[in-house]
């Protein structure tokens, strides 16, 4: 446990730049830096609408300099492509639209909002791309502002973006980056020592179409044993083949010593995995850590609860409130099936990087949410 711990602390120092920083209304914004600005970016993704409030430095670029003032989402389920979903995400984009202007105070033209390319990928697979435009056009309706850009992001601009969002200038060339998301997964590195040319890694599986995809197997037993021996049929077809094929394809096992994870799923294993670590932004793990974790969700899934989690710790130095609602909020946002069809999923994943002759060192980063929007607002800002 020390081990883990002195790890994290050294990483962390050096790899993740994010810190999240307390905000109200009466106090105003905790800053960190001389000499910068607060910007808001909102990302409509495949599960919902995202609001990021962040402090960029006047040298964010080169030194990494942002700081998450305020991160919050709306679930919505866009990448349905109902009349439903498309009316609760028009109201959550001009709820968090309107929210970053009066409630905090930014300023229109320091917002910026990005659809993402998960929902891209959805509307190009069903030929749905007339509702992207339907929102952004209602969107510019509904706030009075018709020049306003609402941009489509593709998967490589996202994946490079996440990059230099989440992964330093120290680490930057050394470090394979995989987002594991809600429909999608993607990443890269930069082989070339710039950061124009990201070799992307990318699979069309993700949390969220692992779990639909293995439940469409459990036909009418919908027990959590059926769900396991069917989650496992799933990630050894189609999605193993995939997974090796992307592995292959990208070059990233000769060319990266660190194999970071963001993502829900990532977020969710290192903070009920590791809950002594909840204010560290990056947990270092190892493939054998996240193998018994999947075990223990399927077989004792009441241990990851927010009471059995809090009641396991004795250090009295820890605020066992604090992780107790953090674990609590990992548990409203996935079930025990997708807890587990995630877990599993980033297993598979990290088997591929688990070298007999070569070690890679695995982290999962907690914060990498607000990553690829953090660096789209900072290069949009002289634009």
């Amino acid at each position: 446990m020390l081990n883990v711990l002195f790890r994290s602390l050294l990483f962390s120092c050096c790899f993740l730049f994010f810190i999240v920083t307390a905000i109200s209304a009466q106090s105003g914004y905790n800053l960190k830096y001389n000499n910068s600005s607060v910007y808001a970016g909102i990302d409509v993704g495949s599960k919902g609408v995202k609001l990021s409030i962040l402090e960029i430095g006047k040298n964010a670029k080169k030194s990494g300099a942002f700081n998450v003032l305020k991160d919050t989402a709306i679930n919505t389920d866009f990448i349905s492509f109902t009349q439903p979903t498309f009316q609760s995400t028009l109201n959550a984009l001009n709820k968090l639209y309107t929210s970053a202007v009066t409630q905090y105070n930014i300023p229109p033209d320091q917002i910026f909002i990005v659809i993402s390319s998960g929902i891209k990928i959805q509307a190009e697979k069903e030929n749905k791309f007339s509702w992207i435009k339907a929102l952004s056009d209602s969107f510019r309706l509904r706030v009075n502002e018709p020049n306003r850009k609402v941009p489509v992001i593709d998967v490589i601009e996202e994946a490079r973006l996440s990059h230099l969002g989440i992964v330093p200038e120290a680490k930057r060339y050394t470090t394979l980056l995989i987002d594991i998301g809600s429909g999608n997964t993607k990443g890269g590195f930069f082989p070339n020592g710039n950061t124009k040319n990201l070799k992307l890694f990318q699979l069309t599986w993700g949390t969220k179409s692992v779990t639909n995809e293995t439940e469409k197997r459990c036909d009418d037993d919908k027990s959590v044993a059926n769900f396991n021996k069917q989650l496992y049929r799933v990630l050894a077809g189609e999605a193993n083949n995939e997974i090796i094929y992307a592995v292959n394809l990208s070059g990233s096992y000769n060319m990266s010593d660190n194999i970071a994870f963001s993502g829900g799923i990532a977020w969710s294993v290192a903070t009920l995995l590791y809950p002594e670590l909840i204010d560290n932004s990056v947990v270092p793990v190892t493939y054998d850590e996240v193998l018994k974790f999947s075990e223990r969700l399927f077989k004792d899934y009441p241990s990851v609860s927010d009471a059995a989690i809090v009641k396991s710790i004795h250090d009295k130095t820890l605020n066992k409130e604090a992780i107790g609602k953090e674990v609590k909020r990992v548990n409203q946002v996935f079930d025990q099936k997708a807890l587990m069809a995630g877990t599993s999923l980033l297993l598979k994943i990290m088997r591929q990087f688990e070298g007999i002759y070569e070690k890679k060192q695995f982290f999962l980063v907690k914060s990498g949410q607000v990553g690829w929007i953090s660096a789209y607002v900072d290069q949009n800002i002289a634009k």
